[in-house]
């Protein structure tokens, strides 16, 4: 079992907003919290801030951010044009976790997309947040604040443990209620393209706009955040069984790894019966929507426990349980 890492000297934790605008205005780099996971906040107007946020996540330049705004008022400045169907869904879930990629406009920075003449943009639901974006009067890049690659955080904790000193301020805004990044979906073609899953399904997206949505595919090109093969991943190597799967088969398989492999953990819906001795068996994740919320704090407690290796038994890959299956398919993805 490996030795579990200590956590870096913390920054600046915070629950007042006003600081948090005064940093954000002043270049620095703020943690904020938002309904999906919290994210590294910076003035998505300055160039050097976001190129803090690359550095301090060790992101490559060319993956693109999200451009996160106080609500559908504020989305005119950072796009080309608002079409029909960018109203109708925001109208529907902002301030919310669905993120709308669509042609930018001359204001948007060529650090925040990478080049691309396209933009992502949300407005996050969280009322510490909002009021920061309120008082900010702008846009802040806000990818989540995490190294790049890694479990993204749910907790004021996870953000002080993973970035410490390379941030100004962490706001704490208390665990996240949905726990997955938000749906990305692509406005700029005519068949709109879901290119991240998250809390908002492909299926109701078509339901609200009338319309065949798609779904890219894990080979898509990279256009938008969250679409790497390898990402969301803890130190521990992932092995993810079938839904259905059952108890013996779990047994089975923990029993297998243990033969070559000490650390050995389990993360399902519920308690396994009959795993063997120096099996780690971590809380039940619940049912869909509770298995979202505490995947990532489950993946970083496997690591904080200094496990190797943790089997996980998925909710079923429908509404946000689809979104749960991607996370789990990329954070066991190995280059």
């Amino acid at each position: 079992m490996r030795p579990s890492t200590p956590a870096a000297p913390g920054p600046e934790v915070s629950t007042d907003p006003d600081r948090a605008v005064a940093i954000l205005r002043a270049g620095g780099l703020v943690a904020i919290p938002t309904e999906t996971v919290y994210g590294l906040a910076a003035d998505a107007q300055n160039s050097r801030s976001v190129r803090r946020v690359f550095e301090a996540k060790g992101r490559p330049a060319d993956h693109p951010l999200i451009v996160h705004v106080a609500g559908l008022d504020e989305l005119d400045p950072w796009v080309e044009s608002v079409p029909d169907r960018a109203r109708v869904l925001a109208a529907r879930w902002w301030p919310g976790p669905l993120t709308l990629l669509l042609r930018r406009s001359e204001r948007v920075l060529d650090d925040v997309t990478g080049g691309r003449d396209t933009v992502a943009v949300r407005s996050p639901d969280h009322p510490l947040t909002i009021e920061v974006l309120r008082r900010f009067g702008g846009g802040v890049v806000a990818p989540s604040a995490n190294r790049f690659g890694r479990v993204s955080p749910t907790s004021a904790s996870d953000v002080v443990a993973e970035l410490g000193p390379a941030l100004h301020l962490v706001l704490d805004g208390g665990p996240c209620s949905v726990g997955v990044e938000s749906t990305i979906v692509d406005l700029t073609h005519d068949v709109p393209a879901v290119l991240r899953r998250g809390g908002v399904t492909p299926e109701e997206l078509a339901d609200v706009l009338g319309v065949e949505v798609a779904v890219s595919g894990s080979d898509a090109a990279i256009i938008a955040p969250g679409m790497v093969a390898s990402h969301y991943a803890p130190d521990a190597a992932i092995t993810v069984l079938d839904p259905a799967a059952p108890d013996v088969e779990v047994v089975e398989t923990v029993t297998e790894l243990l033969v070559t492999t000490p650390g050995v953990g389990v993360l399902a819906p519920r308690r396994v019966d009959g795993l063997p001795v120096g099996a780690v068996e971590l809380d039940p994740g619940g049912g869909p929507d509770d298995f979202a919320r505490v995947l990532y704090s489950r993946l970083r407690e496997a690591d904080a426990r200094g496990l190797d290796k943790l089997v996980v038994v998925p909710p079923p890959a429908e509404g946000i349980g689809a979104a749960v299956h991607d996370r789990l398919r990329r954070a066991a993805h190995r280059d």
